[in-house]
């Protein structure tokens, strides 16, 4: 490793914090939502928790695709690809679980941040719950992958 390796793996080493603080509320808006759903109408209070159960999610998975991601991608030495390419590679060197979903927690995540519309965020709310156990599954992978090279890092 270079000097600029071990520049990268402190990077590495903050963004995961970051990841795992992201994660955390992530979980926490979950598991409030879960209690909430499923009704007929819902509080303002309610759909303040959905909106923030989505912009969690986005939260979450962007540290983890933009930050995490491709800071190990970084340390590997490998070239920037388009975001479904990589993460069909991440997917074939064990980095990920599975790269559709990957792909499509970044479909709803875009889908998420282009809705204005207060129902359309309530219907995709499901999907959101289901995407963040994904979410998590991949980075647990990412977790055992990191822990497999011999990088050396601690978190």
């Amino acid at each position: 490793m270079n000097k600029n390796d071990e520049h990268i793996k402190e990077l590495l080493v903050q963004n995961w914090q970051l990841l795992q603080n992201s994660l955390y509320t992530l979980n926490l808006s979950v598991e409030k939502v879960q209690n909430i759903m499923p009704k007929e109408d819902y509080t303002f209070e309610e759909m303040e928790s959905f909106d923030s159960l989505t912009s969690k999610f986005g939260r979450a998975s962007d540290i983890y695709t933009q930050k995490v991601i491709r800071t190990i991608w970084m340390l590997l030495h490998e070239p920037f690809e388009p975001f479904i390419d990589m993460m069909n590679r991440c997917e074939k060197m064990g980095l990920i679980k599975s790269s559709n979903d990957m792909i499509d927690i970044r479909d709803t995540r875009n889908q998420i941040t282009h809705e204005y519309i207060p129902e359309a965020i309530q219907e995709l709310v499901p999907e959101v719950i289901r995407l963040a156990g994904k979410l998590e599954e991949n980075i647990d992978y990412t977790h055992d992958f990191i822990g497999r090279r011999d990088w050396n890092i601690k978190f």
